[in-house]
Order: C-alpha cells, then structure tokens, then sequence
C-alpha cells in the first residue's frame, strides 16, 4: 500500500477481527514492507500499533512478515486466535481507544493544530482517534491534477472496478478546483459508464471520494450502495480495459455493452484511438488500448517515469554502455526522482543496483544527481564517461556474466527464490537466477494488472 498517495485506514474502523487500529496497522504494515510508508509510523514507533500489538500478543516483525503472505480476513482470524480475548474485553479495548481524549502536552496541542488548520469550525473533536482521522483527511483530501496525474485507470482498488480509484482521484481533485486539464463526471465518457455501473450518482461519489482518501474505506461506502457480485467486477473491468481495441478482440460488446456507444461503433473507438496516439507518441504502437493510452499521456505530460504503471527495464538490457542492469538503474533512479518508484528498490536497497555502482565506482548520491541532470541514457553515459571508457568488452562480459546467472547461495536464499517464482508462475520451474525471477516478476505483476479482471 502506497501511504505516500493515500492514508491508512481510519484507526476507528474495526473492520477486520472487530478490533479498532487493527485495519490501521495492516495498512502501515504494508507501506512498511514497500518502503512506502511515508510519514506514517509503523510497529514499535507507533503508540496506537504497540497497544494493538500487545492486545493481539504479536510484535511488529511477525506482523509485518504475515501481512506479505495474508489476506484481511485471515489476518483478523490469526489476530483472534493470538489474542485470545473474550467479545467482552475486545469491547473494553475498543471503547477505551475510541474516547480516550488527549493525555499529554503533545497530544493537546496536536488537536488544537488540527483544528484551526482543517476544521476551525468544528467543536465536536476531542478524541485522539478524532484527531488523527481529521489529520489523515486534512493531509489526503486535496489532490493538484495540475501538478501530477490521477492514478492508472488500470488500478482496480476501489471496489475491485477498474478506473475508479482513477475516478477518486479526479473527484478530490474537482473538490479543491485543482483538476486541470482532466474531466470528471459526466465531462468523462470513462467516469460516466463508471459511475452509471456503480449505480451512484456523480456528486454523491465526489463527496465521498473527498471525505473518504482510503481506498479500502471508499470501497466500504460503494459496497453499501451497490449490490454488484465480483463477476460483474470483472466482466465489466476487463471490458473497460479493452476499449479501443480491434473488433476481434474476444471479448465483443454483446458481452456487456454498456461500455460502448449504443451503436457499438468498434471502428469509431478504434480511429479516436489512432488519432489521439498520433498525437501523443505516434511511434508507439504498442499501445492498443484507450488504459494504455491515457497511462502514457499521464508520464509523457508530466514528464515522468512511472514504475507503477509499468515496470523498469529489463535486467537483460544492455542498450546503455553494454552494461547489464544500467538502463533498469537508470529508470529506477528516474521513478524515484518523481516519486514514482512503486515497489521497486533502488540503489543501495538493490542488490543489482549496488553491483553496478560498485562496478562503475559511483555512490548512488552521485548518480541521482546525474540522473536528475541528464534527460537521455546517452547524456547519462557521456556523464559516465571514463568511468565506462576504462572498463574493456571482457570485464564487462564478464560483470555481466555474473550478474545475470546470479543464483541463490544458502538454503534461505534458495526457499526465497522457489516461493516467488511460486506465487509468479508455479509452472516456471526452470528459474534458477535472480534476474530471471526479476524479468518474471516484472511481466506477471504488470500482467494481473493490465488483465482487467
């Protein structure tokens, strides 16, 4: 979970095991485990996650470890069984943690802050959980379309429908007038079959979307209001994702129409298509989708490099100086310039990463900066210079050699490498290096992404 583009659950909402924080704590669990966190605090530097910690008899690394492997649902069944506290005592638990009012200098003057700065108006804050839902709010709610775009309309976090957490981001965006050159509501073809699906009204989803930042916490909101099974989730994903698309893609309007105009003009989308890719980046024609399209339109008008919407170069990839995993550094270093790295690690967190700036004698500080300066691989390599110059065809064959069939070294290393390429693809029993696993994950994770459903 990205708590760099949305908060944590509310740590009033007991929706998992009945127990208020707990939601909150997974949540922060798996910022944590992503490297993003943001300012949030997980674990043993949370007061609220310490006490959640203890009533459930678990400590802060081995729930971070089951947050990886678990859903909500079984996390809340293994939080039962560890704490193995009676309905009452959970009850005691919660109503303490619900009206407990501040109880120290910090915390009164953290209320009094978040009052004056997000709700001046307001006198029935008085609770510490009260105060830190109106900080959540008061730090998410508004989002500047203007200086960075929505969320892929591929992401389907919000009620499993994709396009919506999209949607949601437009919607604050359209709240605090900051929603620039993108259309919202019934100005958007896409929002409008979103919303006539969802069977909600455009301005009842902007407000919740704006007093709702959590994805999992709007989800909540949409699955009161619409009765919809997870098979028309996906029926109707997968269509929306495939609008634009030739006419002998599979899945045909007749499928579910409601997606198409009432002509099902498959040639209509498919020219609308064509003429705004011409327009954009006419070279690629890879993007075959009207999801592809407005993904691209996203990095390419905000000039960025977006590993959340697809993944970094391959680690095969020699196309800068011969050296493997060089272009992949190079577009990490980038996501990571614009915040944009998703879940990939970078630099010293890398394992490929540190290999090649110990090969090149560079600090990651250094090459940030290069890559901050230098728009293209080739102005990054003539930056190289010498550094790349001085190393001959053989020793990088070689650097290359070792990085590329790297393979695990102990027991450890081995069951991490079975149990990945496990949950990627069981069938691949042919990975045995880490690059390998790297290229698998890159195209399976983006491939459930992409698939729709």
């Amino acid at each position: 979970m990205d708590l760099t583009r949305q908060p944590p659950r509310r740590p009033s909402n007991a929706q998992v095991a009945g127990i208020v924080g707990l939601a909150r704590m997974i949540d922060k669990a798996r910022g944590h485990n992503a490297g993003t966190i943001g300012e949030f605090k997980y674990g043993d530097d949370s007061g609220l996650d310490v006490e959640v910690l203890e009533f459930i008899n678990m400590d802060a690394a081995e729930f971070a470890e089951a947050v990886d492997e678990l859903d909500d649902e079984t996390l809340g069944v293994m939080a039962l069984e560890r704490a193995q506290k009676s309905q009452s005592e959970i009850d005691t638990f919660n109503e303490e943690h619900l009206t407990r009012e501040p109880q120290d200098e910090l915390h009164e003057r953290l209320l009094v802050e978040r009052i004056a700065k997000y709700a001046p108006d307001r006198t029935d804050i008085k609770t510490v959980f009260a105060s830190i839902e109106l900080d959540d709010w008061g730090a998410f709610r508004d989002l500047d379309l203007t200086s960075q775009p929505p969320r892929s309309p591929y992401l389907r976090s919000v009620f499993g429908v994709a396009g919506t957490a999209r949607m949601a981001d437009k919607a604050r965006a359209v709240t605090c007038g900051k929603l620039g050159e993108y259309r919202f509501g019934a100005d958007s073809s896409q929002d409008a079959a979103i919303l006539e699906f969802l069977g909600i009204a455009e301005d009842a989803f902007r407000q919740a979307a704006y007093e709702n930042p959590n994805d999992d916490e709007l989800s909540e909101w949409v699955a009161e209001r619409c009765q919809k099974s997870a098979a028309d989730k996906s029926a109707f994903s997968v269509c929306r994702a495939n609008v634009g698309r030739h006419p002998a893609h599979p899945l045909h309007h007749s499928y579910h129409p409601d997606i198409f105009d009432a002509s099902g003009n498959y040639d209509q989308m498919r020219e609308r298509l064509a003429s705004r890719r011409a327009e954009i980046a006419p070279e690629r024609t890879d993007v075959q989708s009207f999801f592809d399209l407005q993904d691209l339109d996203d990095e390419l008008s905000f000039g960025l490099t977006d590993l959340r919407r697809h993944p970094p170069r391959s680690p095969f990839d020699l196309s800068v100086g011969g050296l493997a995993c060089l272009a992949r550094m190079i577009d990490k270093f980038r996501a990571a310039h614009c915040n944009c790295l998703g879940e990939y690690w970078c630099g010293e967190d890398s394992g490929f990463d540190r290999a090649v700036l110990d090969f090149l004698g560079l600090d990651q500080e250094a090459f940030a900066e290069a890559v901050a300066a230098n728009e293209t691989d080739a102005a990054i390599a003539a930056w190289l210079g010498e550094r790349l110059a001085n190393k001959s065809e053989q020793d990088k064959a070689e650097f290359n050699q070792r990085l590329l069939t790297a393979s695990p070294r102990n027991d450890q290393q081995q069951s991490f490498l079975l149990n990945a390429v496990s949950r990627l693809d069981a069938s691949r029993t042919d990975i045995e290096s880490f690059a390998a696993l790297v290229l698998l994950d890159d195209k399976v994770s983006f491939a459930r992404l992409k698939a729709g459903v």
